[in-house]
């Protein structure tokens, strides 16, 4: 029997873009279609080669271009076209921020179906590259090549260490320069993969799980304290400390220095020993007047100004008096609960992670803070009469969750308190909007402030209100 022909996919000729749509795509329509398009802009007049066809959608890539648009600007990174991340850098920054708000309001009102009030006006951020508090690279045997003339069969040159290119789990592009980290971080790993290379270290095979080495994570703060973690895929401690030795006396500006051994088939480290090489076992944050210790497992916001900004809008919303007794869901290390502590009479934080509740307290501690209580577990399981009985009904709740958003058995909860306030934060405006649509029986939407976490990318950070009707 002969082989099923596959279907030739259309061209799409002189099509417009029309819009920026989700995960960073520009979107065009055509024929009823829907069609989204990377590394395009709204307002190009482009031919686009479809090369995935569902029942609604087109995926497509731009073959020619006979008009450009407007709003386009020139992306600074060399790697702009190939890398996963910063997929809006040719896209005027004004109109990123003007992108972002257009997608909470759609968020709002075509998910939710919520009235919603006047939004206010995005705040932008001041550093539209180099912000990023942490940034995590791979080490891998199968470098992308971008030079034809690379023979495969030199393992040297096939080794690289940079992100995932988008949709291919096993394929590394090598990144001699991000924008989106503090330059030492890419003095730090350009030292560490050309001293790697030069001694012989073997890079990590996804297919065989062999290789020691596996992964880097930079960390560092507003006050250019820096961690540097290795991940090893070998608990082979003479080439292990070789190359620590070698970091450490490079790089004296490292503050702490650490390693895990990873022989997991998941890049995951969060249940994993991290090992202390040299320095402190921590790096130390500042906001206002506050310090923040940030462990090798430690969440905190990726983007240390814009976060201040973030918080500080969370307790602006929340108009605390001072008597107010406050429930923090999904608190992390505290952060937000920390900072809110002296605006008010008690703080309780709830967390499912364990480590973070013991930062929470130990951030608690280092500010001589006293009115914060940090509970560990599931928001559903912690909730119960006898934590209401022990802490008092709250006053205001701040919840703060992750991209998935609230689990409907964690907002009834949370319902049933009554509190007189709500402060949704969210890095996911559609499932803050999901979520919000399930309390307007009993709260109205007063109101909603986006705050750029993200330049170069579409991601955004959205602060809602909700007031007892």
């Amino acid at each position: 029997m002969a082989a099923r022909k596959k279907k030739k996919l259309p061209l799409l000729e002189e099509i417009e873009i029309i819009d920026a749509g989700s995960e960073g795509k520009a979107v065009a329509r055509k024929d009823n279609m829907v069609v989204f398009v990377p590394f395009a802009a709204p307002g190009d007049i482009c031919d686009v080669q479809v090369t995935r066809k569902r029942k609604s959608y087109y995926e497509g890539r731009v073959l020619a271009y006979h008009k450009k648009s407007e709003i386009r600007t020139a992306p600074q990174c060399q790697h702009f076209g190939l890398c996963g991340g910063c997929k809006w850098q040719h896209i005027q920054y004004q109109k990123q921020l003007e992108f972002k708000q257009k997608q909470v309001t759609d968020n709002f009102t075509r998910i939710g179906k919520l009235e919603i009030p006047e939004i206010y006006p995005i705040i932008a951020s001041e550093e539209q590259y180099y912000y990023r508090n942490k940034l995590e690279f791979t080490f891998s045997n199968r470098k992308w090549l971008t030079d034809n003339n690379v023979d495969r069969n030199d393992e040297d040159r096939m080794k690289g260490l940079g992100f995932h290119l988008p949709g291919m789990f096993d394929k590394i592009l090598d990144i001699e320069e991000c924008l989106l980290q503090d330059k030492l971080s890419n003095k730090i790993r350009n030292a560490i993969r050309d001293y790697t290379i030069k001694q012989g270290y073997s890079y990590y095979d996804v297919y065989s799980w062999e290789g020691i080495m596996r992964n880097i994570i930079f960390r560092n703060t507003t006050l250019n304290e820096w961690m540097v973690i290795v991940v090893f895929n070998e608990d082979n401690q003479p080439l292990i400390l070789e190359l620590l030795y070698f970091i450490k006396e490079t790089f004296p500006e490292i503050t702490s220095l650490m390693y895990v051994i990873n022989k997991k088939r998941n890049p995951d480290i969060s249940d994993l020993e991290i090992r202390w090489f040299a320095g402190q076992e921590f790096i130390l944050e500042e906001m206002e007047d506050l310090k923040f210790k940030i462990g090798p497992k430690s969440f905190f916001q990726t983007n240390s100004h814009q976060a201040l900004k973030l918080y500080q809008v969370a307790r602006e919303f929340a108009d605390f008096k001072g008597h107010e007794n406050v429930y923090d869901l999904y608190t992390g290390t505290g952060t937000i609960a920390n900072f809110i502590a002296r605006n008010v009479s008690k703080v309780s934080g709830i967390e499912y992670v364990a480590d973070a509740i013991k930062d929470a307290r130990e951030n608690s501690k280092i500010n001589d803070i006293e009115n914060t209580s940090f509970f560990a577990g599931d928001i559903i399981d912690v909730l119960h009469d006898d934590f209401v009985k022990e802490n008092g009904m709250p006053d205001v709740i701040i919840t703060d969750p992750p991209r998935a958003g609230m689990h409907e058995k964690a907002i009834k909860k949370m319902m049933e308190l009554t509190p007189d306030k709500i402060v949704y934060i969210s890095c996911n405006p559609a499932t803050q909007a999901r979520d919000i649509a399930l309390m307007t029986d009993k709260y109205t939407l007063r109101k909603i402030q986006t705050v750029d976490m993200f330049p170069q990318t579409q991601h955004v950070e959205n602060v809602a209100l909700l007031v007892i009707r």
